[in-house]
């Protein structure tokens, strides 16, 4: 289907929600919303609904005129690319929404699957360096235009451990290796491909081990490839999921993993992962931030984009990203300024509360906060990853 778009207007509806911003100018292309409701197919990749699941809802009941009914399904990011590749070929695009981290998002950059949102509709969204955190506003960079940021948080690297098990836990990667080899098969992370922690990870040992390019997976990761190899040697193997990993320390079969802010949080909560589990950062490290995002394959009718567009302007309102503090799985979570915890519905405020740490306030105004990888390198990481360390250990 031809994704130029048409220089018709907009009609009727769209600065109808609290917040919206309004349409105007011509310098953007332009799109007609339908003239009877939609139904909208969101998949995700990222478990990003369950930061934002509860404020799409409330889009639908706010605009019945054009949304019908919202379908949800979840997939491994891995597994996408391929999917939507298939249906473009075949001409018929089911799916309208993407859900995403970096990893997907970079595979569809690399095949083209996505629809250019910015700058062919910068007009038609809100000005998001006005509005996002400083952070998030350097991961919509990652974007290339081909998506739009909705959640971020620092992330990680950490170190998560069962302090009944790890009684000194490791200060440096040093300590780490040893502890590793002291005690085989104690230590998980996931694969890289399809985990958030396990690709933080990753992409936070080049700032901890002095590599000579942390943003060059290929030719400045050195240290870095071979430390992954050593560490891999005391490694039984790599759950292909960071849920798999969560429940195999909450179940004592491991005693220790990488994790970020919100993995610690989340299963905790849950009561996937005992509350008393602890946290540790390596000396030297960098936090490797993370955002999900906002995507549209090409394929979709200008009608359907034209509701799309309009979701991610109330999506972006501080009202709605109150909602993606949940119960601290992408801790905080918001990526638009000025949205704080006492905006957040009473049971986020409680959970954190509880299962929150003090330390991370501290932890994050103190340490260097980095991108993560340009979407080419990451793809490229991903493949030496799956050729040269864990590939044959997967499960």
């Amino acid at each position: 289907m031809n994704n130029l778009i048409t220089r018709r207007t907009f009609v009727g509806g769209v600065a109808g929600a609290a917040g919206v911003a309004a349409f105007g100018g011509q310098s953007f292309a332009q799109l007609a919303l339908p003239k009877e409701p939609v139904a909208l197919n969101v998949i995700d990749v990222a478990g990003n609904l369950a930061l934002t699941q509860k404020a799409i809802e409330n889009y639908r009941k706010a605009k019945p005129n054009l949304v019908s009914r919202i379908t949800f399904t979840k997939a491994p990011a891995p597994e996408l690319a391929g999917k939507i590749k298939a249906q473009q070929d075949a001409g018929r695009v089911d799916i309208d929404l993407v859900l995403t981290g970096t990893d997907a998002l970079s595979a569809g950059i690399d095949q083209k699957l996505w629809v250019e949102l910015l700058p062919t509709h910068a007009g038609a969204l809100p000005k998001l360096d006005d509005i996002y955190l400083p952070a998030a506003a350097k991961m919509q960079t990652l974007a290339k235009g081909q998506g739009v940021v909705v959640t971020y948080y620092p992330s990680g690297p950490l170190l998560e451990y069962m302090p009944n098990k790890v009684q000194t836990p490791p200060t440096t990667a040093e300590e780490l290796l040893a502890w590793a080899k002291a005690n085989p098969n104690r230590l998980i992370y996931a694969r890289p491909a399809n985990s958030g922690p396990g690709r933080t990870f990753i992409m936070g040992l080049p700032y901890i081990l002095g590599d000579s390019n942390p943003q060059d997976p290929a030719k400045g990761w050195d240290k870095t490839w071979a430390y992954l190899k050593e560490l891999g040697q005391y490694i039984e193997y790599y759950p292909s999921g960071t849920g798999a990993v969560m429940k195999e320390l909450g179940e004592g079969s491991r005693d220790m993993t990488v994790s970020t802010t919100g993995w610690d949080i989340n299963p905790r909560v849950l009561g996937v992962v005992p509350k008393e589990a602890k946290v540790a950062a390596l000396k030297g490290f960098h936090w490797v931030a993370d955002a999900h995002y906002m995507c549209v394959p090409k394929g979709l009718s200008n009608e359907k984009l034209a509701v799309l567009i309009d979701l991610m302007n109330f999506l972006l309102t501080k009202e709605q990203q109150a909602y993606t503090y949940d119960e601290g799985y992408f801790y905080p979570g918001p990526a638009v300024k000025g949205v704080t915890l006492d905006m957040a519905p009473a049971e986020s405020q409680a959970a954190i509360k509880e299962f929150g740490r003090p330390e991370y306030e501290k932890l994050i105004a103190e340490n260097p906060i980095e991108l993560p990888l340009q979407p080419d390198q990451m793809v490229v990481a991903f493949r030496i990853w799956d050729e040269q360390v864990g590939g044959s250990k997967r499960k």
